[in-house]
């Protein structure tokens, strides 16, 4: 028997009852006081009160019965993610198991559309609408920053977020050929006469933009002024003769095509690279950045769709335990303190460790480095002179 004919049965049922429950007791208020009820109710006033009742216990009855099939199975939700190219192995581990804990919990079923490429082209195609993202995973926060700009996410996202609004962290390793022909130690041997670097575009890729600022800091940090700074850099670039769109290119062009003779590239996706079969030497140089990624919530889309609550939660979901343990598989370094104790022997320690902020805030690198006509536009200008 279907559930509308078990339905139907019931309503009958129930109205049948509640019909001689109606007339029984008419009939014992009329026996009782005769006259009164008499002069009060006529067949057809009795009759009128009944069919209303029943009426109204019907409606009650339908009510109900809808109510109930809404909380059984609610509608499905759709989220889409728009993310940096390197982080599509671990959301690949991630997001079944909070689609899971989400029906789990609220009966629900939630699927994602998922969107990988280089974060500079990312964040331009959500603030252009043709990627209509409920929430970003980017490769720095100056990205993020960007769509807030734009007027689709809220500020102060960073402080309504837990660790700052980062989810996912990791330093720039240099890797070299096998055998190290080149002697490629430090951030310094990348300046050398005839060395190929392969390296990724600050215009399209969050990877370049740590490079450049890891190149940058490794003078300036270290007791070096700024023309200093800005003399290594040049010559870098120099020895840097394509610049590829994102970190998944970078890697394809040195593992797979043989080209150049060193990669700077994620930690994460080195030691990932070594695992999977493709294993070359690289070092982490001791003077490094902290590359931190953040995750945010794209406040208009999540409005206009209606999923801020499932967005919300899967943002959360990203910090717990059980995800940060899927980063670290992936050798990300975890933000979940717990999970970072857990894996802590597998990271060398860095010497120096420094952060966006150590090279003024994000407002500060925008304007100074990546800005039209700014430092990194001087650079390449006189790298192709």
């Amino acid at each position: 028997m279907s559930k509308s004919q078990q339905l139907t049965q019931l309503s009958k049922f129930l109205s049948e009852g509640i019909q001689a429950y109606v007339m029984k007791a008419l009939q014992t208020i009329q026996l009782s006081y005769k006259h009164t009820i008499k002069s009060w109710f006529n067949r057809h006033t009795v009759q009128s009160f009944v069919s209303l009742f029943l009426i109204g216990a019907f409606l009650s009855i339908a009510v109900a019965s809808c109510s109930g099939s809404g909380s059984a199975s609610k509608n499905d939700v759709k989220l889409k993610l728009v993310s940096f190219s390197v982080t599509k192995a671990a959301h690949d581990q991630i997001i079944p198991k909070f689609v899971e804990k989400w029906k789990q919990e609220h009966n629900q079923n939630v699927t994602f559309e998922q969107s990988y490429g280089g974060s500079g082209a990312q964040t331009a195609a959500v603030i252009g609408g043709s990627q209509e993202a409920d929430i970003v995973h980017l490769a720095l926060p100056l990205d993020v920053n960007k769509i807030q700009q734009a007027g689709l996410i809220k500020s102060g996202w960073e402080i309504k977020a837990p660790r700052s609004g980062i989810v996912s962290r990791s330093v720039a390793a240099i890797v070299t050929r096998e055998g190290n022909p080149r002697g490629i130690n430090t951030w310094a041997d990348l300046a050398k006469d005839g060395v190929k670097v392969i390296a990724a575009n600050p215009k399209t890729s969050g990877i370049a933009i740590w490079e450049f600022l890891a190149f940058w800091g490794s003078v300036t940090l270290t007791g070096g002024d700024e023309a200093t700074a800005l003399d290594y850099v040049t010559k870098v670039y120099k020895n840097t003769p394509i610049l590829t769109k994102d970190a998944r290119e970078a890697s394809d062009l040195f593992f797979q095509k043989g080209e150049g003779d060193v990669l700077i590239n994620y930690e994460n996706e080195v030691i990932l690279a070594g695992k999977n079969g493709t294993k070359l030497p690289y070092v982490v140089p001791q003077v490094n950045i902290s590359i931190d990624n953040p995750v945010a919530i794209v406040d208009k889309n999540v409005d206009k769709h209606g999923t801020r609550e499932v967005a919300q939660a899967f943002v959360d979901f990203l910090y717990s335990t059980e995800a940060q343990r899927e980063f670290a598989k992936l050798q990300y370094r975890p933000v979940n303190p717990t999970v970072t104790q857990e894996v802590a022997s597998q990271h060398p320690p860095i010497k120096t460790l420094f952060t966006s902020q150590d090279l003024g805030g994000w407002d500060i690198i925008q304007k100074k480095f990546f800005a039209n006509g700014a430092i990194f536009d001087k650079v390449q200008a006189a790298s192709k002179a």
